[in-house]
């Protein structure tokens, strides 16, 4: 059993959780950008969580199915099209040999999600399936072990449980909310903002620009500034840091970020935040807010019990 990549997309990829531990070694965590997206399309095949998915950006590649398999779209709606008819997103979809998907037009989301009722046969790094630097190329072929046929066509037209579609509502309520500001938690560089920094942070809004990838969002706003020098130590930081660059911007690193970075670390996005943040679109706006770790925990808790479910 195979999929063949027959059109390369911008920057797609195989994620999981990502790999976690080897920091210190100057090796990133990767992972699903948005990974309540890839977590929920796992969990409509009551598949581990942490199975790979590939994880697709616009335009997208284009995927030709070497064998008969039930596949899963979550996240933002490009307009699946199989064989030139529309396909539904978080839903169970039976996929034939030589069936092709295509992904028309971003509507909604900078991210989609594609899981697949089969084992990925790939050799994962570290533990984990999840790309880095490379990308999904043209004519690559991924294996996979067959799953029970019977099994995967009973997956294919069984309706969503009631547990899973109030999952599926929760889930892209939250990571297409747009309204709401993105919390963070205060980093070691908070208390060194002017007055007016601090004011321009939490009351002017912020907009991602044009550069923005797995690596890092690049933001334009409010230009902020230290009352100290901007020559701080390097040291660790991950998903969803807030650096403030020379020219006062701020960078969010994203799953792709490096290991450590001697940028004025202004903060941390909370983790319930972070995969809304990941589907924002170039020129999306939004606020910043204060929060406290304690809401963080108490949130992400909140969510992640309800995938435990």
């Amino acid at each position: 059993m195979s999929i063949k990549i027959i059109k390369k997309g911008l920057s797609d990829t195989i994620q999981d959780n990502g790999r976690y531990g080897y920091q210190h070694l100057g090796i990133q965590p990767s992972g699903s950008m948005d990974f309540f997206s890839a977590w929920l399309a796992n969990k409509i095949f009551g598949n581990d969580l942490n199975n790979p998915v590939f994880e697709l950006h616009f335009p997208t590649s284009q995927i030709l199915f070497e064998s008969d398999y039930t596949i899963c779209i979550t996240g933002a709606n490009f307009v699946p099209i199989l064989n030139k008819k529309s396909i539904e997103l978080n839903k169970p979809i039976r996929v034939h040999k030589n069936d092709v998907l295509t992904m028309l037009q971003p509507i909604e989301g900078r991210t989609c999600y594609i899981a697949i009722n089969a084992k990925l046969n790939e050799p994962n790094w570290l533990g984990s399936h999840s790309f880095s630097k490379q990308s999904i190329l043209k004519d690559q072929v991924f294996s996979f072990s067959e799953n029970d046929s019977s099994q995967a066509i009973d997956i294919s037209i069984k309706a969503v449980s009631n547990s899973n579609k109030s999952l599926i509502e929760e889930v892209q309520k939250w990571v297409f909310d747009h309204n709401n500001p993105i919390r963070f938690i205060p980093g070691p560089a908070w208390s060194h903002l002017t007055d007016s920094s601090l004011t321009g942070l939490l009351k002017t809004p912020f907009t991602i620009t044009s550069q923005a990838n797995r690596m890092g969002f690049n933001l334009m706003g409010t230009k902020l500034n230290l009352t100290v020098q901007n020559n701080f130590l390097s040291s660790a930081v991950t998903r969803g840091t807030l650096q403030l660059l020379p020219n006062g911007d701020i960078i969010v690193l994203m799953a792709d970020h490096q290991t450590i970075g001697g940028y004025a670390n202004l903060g941390q996005i909370i983790l319930v935040d972070l995969p809304r943040f990941a589907q924002f679109k170039n020129g999306q706006s939004f606020y910043f807010e204060l929060t406290s770790l304690e809401n963080a925990s108490q949130l992400y808790r909140n969510i992640y019990e309800k995938f435990q479910h």
